[in-house]
């Protein structure tokens, strides 16, 4: 069983603790302040499929696109593989056009209601 620690109001779970050369280190089960964001290809789209698979409920709902909530995100990426528009990313790989979407996920996430999978798509398919 790992140990955790909370940085930034942030749990964080360490699968195991080691030491070389008299220092400690921590291999982390979830990374470093990392989360999974979604970008501006959710707009007027608003698929659920990535709500239907989170183990966590971190997806928010706002009229025309959903948002991640970066402090219930566990960051395991369930919902990637899951938007058919590419339009979730790990923090890191967010494209550098897209980027604003990061503050704007962490900004917008805690005013929305949680996405319950049930809201209508709003993509013509």
């Amino acid at each position: 069983m790992g140990i955790g620690s909370r940085i930034s109001g942030r749990i964080f779970i360490f699968s195991s603790i080691f030491s070389d050369d008299s220092r400690l280190y921590y291999r982390s089960v979830r990374g470093i302040l990392m989360t999974h964001v979604v970008v501006s290809g959710c707009m007027d789209c608003k698929y659920q499929e990535c709500v239907a698979v989170c183990p966590v409920d971190c997806f928010r709902e706002a009229s025309t696109y959903l948002v991640i909530d970066p402090d219930e995100c566990i960051d395991c990426g369930a919902c990637v593989p899951e938007c058919p528009v590419d339009a979730i990313f790990a923090d890191t790989d967010v494209p550098e056009e897209e980027e604003e979407w990061i503050e704007r996920n962490e900004e917008e996430a805690p005013n929305l209601p949680m996405a319950t999978g049930e809201s209508p798509v709003l993509a013509d398919d």
